[in-house]
């Protein structure tokens, strides 16, 4: 069996478990998740471009590092897990808020998540997994919202609304 993701209802309640791709396959479960937003020291924010071989959204820019928790898994214990195994380092975090959303990410998979945004600020070497990340780049988040606007389909969904509502709120540092 594969991991699992945690369901979870409108408020974010554990709800039971139920494997990853599955979860994706099925579309209609809500389930727990995180999104990270790093920034440097220049004020901009650290982009990954998805590897090939993820099981969705291949090659999509998107946020510094995002996931799931596992079960008995803190967000911020996650968050810190999945930076330092899709980006080679860590740095503190900062939970800002959540939202939920939906949306088709091609090849029979929907992702249907209750998205926890975090920020940290990083100036240190980036070592990216070649698993997990085909390439990375610090840009300027203002500059990065409105190219996401005028190109969505080379970004992530979950990245698109999350950057636009921390530069919005000025969240960004």
């Amino acid at each position: 069996m594969g991991e699992e993701v945690i369901l979870v209802d409108e408020n974010d309640l554990p709800l039971g478990t139920m494997e990853k791709l599955e979860a994706h396959r099925n579309g209609a479960t809500l389930h727990r998740a995180f999104s990270v937003f790093v920034f440097n020291s220049k004020g901009e924010t650290l982009l990954q471009r998805r590897a090939m071989g993820k099981y969705h959204s291949k090659g999509a820019w998107s946020n510094t590092c995002c996931s799931h928790p596992r079960v008995g898994e803190s967000i911020i214990d996650a968050a810190h897990r999945r930076l330092r195994e899709e980006l080679g380092f860590d740095c503190a975090l900062k939970e800002r808020f959540s939202f939920t959303y939906k949306s088709d990410v091609g090849e029979g998979l929907t992702e249907h998540e209750f998205d926890h945004i975090l920020t940290g600020t990083y100036n240190g070497e980036v070592k990216p997994n070649p698993e997990e990340v085909m390439d990375y780049r610090w840009t300027d988040p203002k500059w990065l919202v409105e190219d996401m606007k005028k190109n969505p389909k080379g970004y992530t969904l979950w990245s698109m609304i999350g950057l636009e509502r921390l530069v919005r709120e000025g969240k960004t540092n």
